[in-house]
């Protein structure tokens, strides 16, 4: 499975909204006792490093499987060899539930891995309740990694408060992929072969017109049908480009410009008009649509690469999500490192883990080959990271990430996210109109921002 947002329908990660007594404080209320009872009614699915498993090794949580794992074992391996090399007891779990679940009762009962991996979006749900320690940033800086080493709009959101509480592995945003021989032949392409700008929601509609006649069915694709994300990515995109803010802050009421919102969803309804680009498509039908040949286009994860890779298209490109509204801006999360809490740690462990995420980000070359950015730019500045086709012809889309809006209800998998497309998923199938999905946006987020956070 891959280890980006959820992408296929499938369950959101641990909500304190649907778990109020959850939170640290509550755990904290059982004693360490109690917190373990607690994990051991929700068993580790995971599996560990089978040959690392003495107390003297580093212990690292992460939900990396499928080929994400591998590459993350090879990044392990390359960071394990010679007299500084690592001993490290990895252990996998499961995206979804179990994940955010475990790693907020590991903290809360004294049972916290020395490293984890948590989402950006994320952080907001995980910080203010001390389930993670701050980053020593002196300490990442004598290894060779620093604010400088980040993009601005990835590096703000790795904080709470002024403090660093996460390290960015990777920047994994929604973009566009497309067939460049379709694109050629409805002259979308640049002469250096790259996508053009489109500019303006009118040219945006004009290339989808000009996709569907060299595919002979469809332009642009795109599944949302009872997904849980795909519709807010999309929206969150295309709301950042318009230069409103979408601000839910502590006990409400939103603050989202309702105008802009109506905007978008209206472009978005222009967009998927049922005709042109087919507005009731679930997500594995818009992958095989696409890698059918029957669209030119497809609106997706950067995860989605290596199956785009196999499905035998000829020459694909990828762009970031087009800048159709007034100011760039693409729609993103980041893989990231983070310290769970400790309530003693160790000083020479908790070294080795600032030390280990230090390298580790190092090794994000190899991350790359999977279709995610780097966050460290001293790796996107390498030549053989130039050579990626077609990753690097997206890396800019890291400088302008959006994320969720940094609640502790919000977040990849949250219900928040699901919250928001339903809405919009209504309005694209024609079911209700832009005005009463964005109304009824505000009235979910409202609903949300009522509720006291638990780990507060």
């Amino acid at each position: 499975m891959n280890s980006a947002p959820p992408a296929r329908g499938l369950p959101g990660t641990w909500d304190p909204a649907r778990a109020p007594g959850i939170g640290r404080r509550g755990l904290l209320r059982y004693g360490t006792a109690g917190a373990a009872a607690l994990l051991a009614a929700a068993p580790l699915t995971g599996c560990a490093s089978p040959a690392r498993a003495d107390a003297s090794a580093l212990k690292v949580w992460d939900l990396f499987q499928g080929g994400d794992g591998m590459l993350m074992d090879e990044m392990i391996a390359a960071v394990s060899r010679g007299a500084d090399g690592f001993d490290v007891d990895r252990t996998i779990l499961d995206w979804g539930p179990s994940y955010y679940t475990k790693l907020a009762m590991s903290a809360a009962g004294g049972r916290a891995s020395d490293v984890a991996v948590l989402h950006l979006s994320r952080l907001a749900g995980y910080a203010p309740g001390g389930l993670l320690d701050p980053l020593d940033l002196e300490l990442l800086a004598e290894f060779g990694v620093s604010e400088k080493d980040f993009a601005p709009a990835v590096w703000k959101r790795a904080q709470h408060r002024g403090t660093v509480y996460a390290i960015p592995l990777d920047v994994h945003p929604f973009i566009v992929f497309y067939d460049k021989d379709v694109a050629g032949k409805a002259g979308l392409l640049e002469p250096s072969g790259d996508l053009a700008p489109m500019g303006s929601p009118e040219a945006f509609l004009d290339a989808g017109k000009k996709l569907a006649e060299v595919t002979g069915t469809s332009g642009i694709l795109f599944g949302h049908v009872t997904d849980t994300a795909q519709s807010w990515r999309q929206f969150a995109a295309l709301y950042a480009q318009t230069g409103a803010s979408f601000t839910l802050p502590d006990g409400g009421p939103p603050q989202i410009d309702i105008e802009a919102a109506v905007k978008v969803v209206t472009f978005m309804k222009q967009l998927f008009d049922g005709r042109t680009n087919p507005n009731n498509l679930d997500y594995n039908g818009a992958m095989a649509a696409f890698m059918d040949g029957r669209g030119g286009m497809i609106m997706a994860g950067e995860w989605e690469l290596p199956t785009f890779r196999k499905s035998g298209i000829k020459h694909l490109g990828a762009a970031p999500f087009p800048q159709v509204f007034g100011r760039p801006a693409v729609y993103a999360d980041s893989h990231s490192f983070v310290l769970p809490h400790q309530d003693d740690p160790d000083p020479a462990r908790r070294r080795e883990a600032h030390r280990y995420i230090a390298e580790i980000v190092k090794q994000s070359l190899t991350w790359a080959s999977a279709g995610h950015i780097p966050a460290y730019l001293p790796v996107q500045s390498r030549p053989e990271y130039a050579e990626l086709d077609p990753q690097s012809s997206y890396a800019a889309a890291g400088e302008i990430a959006v994320l969720d809006p940094p609640n502790w209800f919000a977040g990849a998998g949250g219900n928040f996210q699901n919250r928001m497309c339903q809405p919009l998923q209504s309005a694209l199938l024609g079911n209700t109109s832009a005005e009463k999905a964005v109304r009824q946006m505000v009235r979910e987020a409202d609903t949300l921002l009522r509720q006291p956070n638990p780990v507060a």
